[in-house]
């Protein structure tokens, strides 16, 4: 039901067509504290056209309107507050959420519109490290809450599979590697040989021209260097594969740099076509002044194209393929001179649709407020935070439920959601500080303490299964008392949030959100015997299980599983 609906159409008969009735809704906002009511309505914007005291205006507006869904309606100062109807409130949510379930909150916002999300993107040969974290479950988060607005999201996972490094690893290889270390530790084996290969050549420099004659046998089409390179990429994407799958990120697309080998050379041509190309010191460039940017470098003085080239080619391709609605680039906000520069670029083609094109920019990861270390130190690895993390969380189930079945299971359902769970409540472009200890507590802001607030309504359920205390459709789920109220309108507002998340491209406001549902229902369950037999036993059983839908549905947005005990 829409409340702010109906409170529109009430006060549009009142003010008899005096404000427009979008202006209304608009207008209608939640006041801070519920002793204030659940919305409210301010008339400073009618003083001026009906010449009367906001006050005045307030307490006129407030003796005409009567709504069976509000139990009061109060003129406060300037303001007319609505006061829900708690009992017809709670049977009306209670009732949504449980004939929806997991559907509860979705929305058709995009119309089946397809929309690319470019995303993840390591390099092969190198590891995942923990640089990679943000880019992989954002991007993931964002699908999701895109499919459940009617969004059709295509991941794609955008493989750094190109570029002169591949010279030097195919030579370093062929000097030094061997096919059985390569199958046993794909990643750390060709990263080996490449460091190797940078050591070298400071000693013996015609390395670099072995190198760049392989590149060459590369871009020529050589069958020996094809195989080795698709051979390594396979390798690489094996060891890849092994960290999504820890993390539960699935992807419709592994289309890399070297998909787009045969699709730039058209770019170049429609620049040429448009007159846009001018020869700057031998090389080739888009004037961009008038959108206050740089020059967009599309060929080097030697002839070879540019990373904006590539995805020029891959824009123009990926609008080709899907038709898309919008399209998604999930890369940290040190890129956000060069997706000007690529909308930019489009936008001169007459690529109109270049609008559609949106950077989702996010901060960096510190530790102890600093960047998380690359070359000054070791590459801090995803693949073992991860494994530490479900071993600080196995340790602290052990500690609290020993007797817990599968904890193997619920330790790794723990900890990698802990991980994800505490990146996505971050706001997407704020830096944060990374403590694993801090990150996997029961208690906090944390993934665990969402989990274990779904834990707990499960095993509250499991107790009411028992005395066979199962909702029916003819129930009358009729909740009044203030701790569940608190809990009533969070789950009221889920769809709301939904759609503020999908508009801001924002997961970390489903994380908060469910951090909020989880404490209020902790509180409720302080303070509430569920299972007391009495006239409101299956109301607050109704609760739970709703607050167990959403509670799970926000951690399935996020890309983090809910166990049913901890």
């Amino acid at each position: 039901m829409n409340y702010k609906e109906l409170i529109a159409t009430a006060l549009d008969n009142a003010l008899e067509g005096q404000l427009k009735k979008e202006t209304i809704i608009q207008t209608i906002e939640k006041p801070k504290s519920l002793a204030l009511g659940d919305f409210a309505f301010p008339t400073f914007p009618l003083a001026k056209i009906l010449r009367k005291a906001p006050q005045v205006i307030a307490q006129e507006i407030a003796a005409k309107i009567s709504i069976k869904e509000f139990e009061e309606v109060q003129a406060v100062g300037p303001y007319v507050n609505f006061f829900l109807d708690k009992r017809s409130y709670s049977d009306t949510i209670l009732h949504q959420i449980l004939a929806e379930r997991a559907a509860y909150g979705n929305q058709d916002l995009g119309q089946q519109g397809k929309v690319p999300i470019d995303m993840s993107s390591p390099n092969i040969a190198k590891p995942i490290s923990m640089g990679h974290l943000r880019s992989t479950v954002i991007g993931n988060s964002i699908a999701k809450i895109l499919a459940k607005t009617n969004y059709q999201p295509v991941k794609i996972n955008h493989l750094g599979d190109w570029g002169t490094q591949f010279g030097k690893l195919i030579e370093a290889y062929k000097l030094w590697g061997s096919e059985e270390e390569v199958k046993a530790d794909p990643i750390n084996k060709l990263l080996e040989y490449y460091v190797r290969f940078h050591k070298e050549d400071v000693a013996h420099p015609e390395l670099d021209d072995e190198a760049r004659a392989w590149f060459k046998r590369l871009e020529d089409g050589d069958a020996e260097a094809i195989t080795l390179w698709k051979w390594f990429r396979s390798e690489s994407l094996k060891s890849f594969m092994r960290i999504y799958n820890k993390l539960g990120v699935e992807f419709d697309s592994f289309n890399g740099e070297a998909f787009y080998n045969d699709k730039m050379d058209e770019v170049v041509t429609l620049l040429e076509k448009k007159g846009l190309l001018q020869e700057s010191r031998g090389a080739q460039i888009v004037d961009l002044s008038k959108y206050n940017l740089n020059p967009a470098l599309i060929k080097k003085t030697d002839g070879a194209t540019l990373y904006i080239t590539r995805d020029l080619a891959a824009a123009i391709y990926r609008k080709r393929t899907y038709d898309f609605s919008q399209s998604l680039y999930v890369v940290g906000n040190e890129q956000t001179n060069h997706f000007k520069q690529l909308k930019a670029v489009l936008k001169e083609l007459g690529e109109d649709w270049s609008d559609d094109i949106h950077h989702i920019p996010f901060g960096l990861i510190t530790q102890g407020g600093k960047k998380l270390s690359t070359r000054a130190g070791r590459v801090i690895l995803l693949d073992e935070v991860l494994d530490d993390a479900v071993a600080l969380a196995k340790k602290q189930i052990e500690e609290k439920n020993p007797q817990l079945a599968d904890k193997e299971l619920v330790a790794k359902q723990v900890g990698v959601g802990a991980v994800i769970f505490h990146d996505l409540k971050n706001e997407r472009m704020n830096n944060f500080d990374f403590d694993l200890e801090e990150v996997v507590r029961f208690e906090g802001e944390t993934g665990p303490y969402v989990q274990y607030a779904h834990a707990r309504a499960m095993s509250i359920l499991r107790k009411a299964a028992k005395q066979d205390l199962n909702e029916t459709k003819s129930a009358a789920y009729q909740l009044n008392d203030e701790d569940a109220w608190e809990v009533l309108r969070l789950l009221g507002s889920f769809s709301a949030i939904i759609k503020r998340a999908v508009t801001e491209y924002e997961p970390s406001v489903v994380a908060k959100y469910s951090l909020h549902l989880a404490k209020s229902f902790n509180k409720y369950y302080a303070h509430t015997k569920v299972l007391t037999s009495d006239d409101q036993l299956i109301a607050r059983v109704a609760l739970v299980k709703s607050v167990a839908v959403v509670l799970k549905e926000s951690l399935r947005l996020l890309g983090v599983q809910a166990p049913v005990e901890m």
